[in-house]
């Protein structure tokens, strides 16, 4: 597919600046871009690949300065990065749209409801009462288990697995391997030592404008419902327990794992490895670093966490600093009591 200058700055109402009926047909990092090629600069560190790439059309934020003449045809916007993901995202869907029609073998049950524009890869399963809305796209290998519900303009990669009664809104993305509604971790501990399993019987609700990275494992509920509430993005290989919330637009990096029944505010940042855990609450706005272990519930919003046991970033910094400075401590203190004993022994004498 190729695209115009012209036609690219529509989609991301940019302004031109050079020759809007330059055409490119793929897209380049801007230290890599070849002729043909669309890219974009965001970041400073970058800059000096700009009067050196073969790009053809290059998306620069508008306070975005030159020191020399470009060769490329320049679409300035406000926010470059941002244009730019607006951009593959219009792209995305193009390509999207593409995919129609039911690939043999699979199975469809019956009682299946199937939106307009629908596109159900080769050996998906959907189970019985299962209802899809419209350009929803099944891919390869996707299980779709009884009653089922699904909005409109959802994309399921391959290999998802979603269970019984489980229910999605509109505009999710599920990247591939990621299980939905399997079982949560309950049982119940006997006066033998061995433990009973406790039936999940809730189900897994996913709002609006999800996405759902690859290889994650989001439970149901035990009773109720475990709920991704709307625009909150998931990264790869996370954890998301039974009957856990997920406030609105909070976003969750890889290996992270969120025991059962904890609810996480709105506008929650959560970064890799972090382990939360079960019945607890994080308030809103809460930024919890890298390889942080939270013991218990965050009530102030906006907070900054760190550490395991996680406690206030600012606290921890000051602690950090005291314990490198330790072995000085330890140092001075011998010092000191050397001298207390040389007065000491001074004082007898007298």
């Amino acid at each position: 597919m190729e695209f115009s200058a012209a036609q690219i700055a529509m989609i991301i109402k940019g302004n031109i600046e050079g020759n809007p009926q330059t055409t490119v047909h793929s897209f380049g990092k801007i230290e890599e871009a070849q002729k043909g090629q669309l890219a974009f600069l965001a970041n400073p560190k970058y800059e000096e690949y700009l009067y050196t790439t073969q790009a053809s059309v290059i998306i620069l934020n508008e306070d975005q300065g030159l020191k020399e003449p470009l060769e490329a045809t320049i679409i300035r916007v406000p926010d470059a990065y941002s244009a730019f993901a607006t951009l593959l995202q219009a792209y995305e869907t193009l390509k999207a749209g593409q995919l129609t029609g039911i690939q043999q073998p699979s199975f469809i049950a019956a009682s299946a409801q199937l939106g307009e524009q629908h596109f159900v890869g080769a050996f998906a399963y959907i189970g019985e009462q299962v209802k899809l809305g419209k350009n929803v796209k099944i891919h390869p290998h996707v299980y779709l288990g009884d009653r089922v519900e699904i909005g409109d303009d959802c994309i399921l990669h391959p290999g998802v697995k979603i269970y019984h009664d489980c229910k999605l809104g509109n505009k999710i993305t599920i990247h591939a391997g990621t299980v939905i509604g399997g079982d949560g971790f309950g049982f119940a501990p006997q006066s033998d030592g061995t433990y009973k399993k406790v039936p999940q019987i809730g189900n897994v609700v996913i709002e609006d404008e999800v996405e759902i990275g690859s290889n994650c494992s989001i439970d149901r509920a035990t009773i109720g419902s475990t709920v991704i509430h709307r625009g909150a993005k998931l990264d790869n290989l996370i954890q998301i327990a039974h009957n856990v919330e997920i406030g609105t637009h909070s976003v969750i990096a890889a290996q992270t794992g969120v025991s059962g029944s904890t609810k996480l505010g709105n506008r929650v940042m959560i970064g890799g490895q972090v382990g939360i855990v079960g019945h607890i609450t994080i308030a809103d706005g809460t930024r919890i670093n890298a390889q942080s272990g939270v013991s218990k519930s965050v009530k102030k919003e906006n907070s900054i966490l760190t550490g395991s046991p996680a406690f206030d970033y600012t606290s921890t910094l000051k602690s950090q600093a005291i314990f490198r400075n330790l072995p000085e401590v330890e140092k001075r203190v011998a010092e000191l009591e050397i001298l207390i004993k040389q007065l000491l022994a001074e004082r007898e004498r007298i």
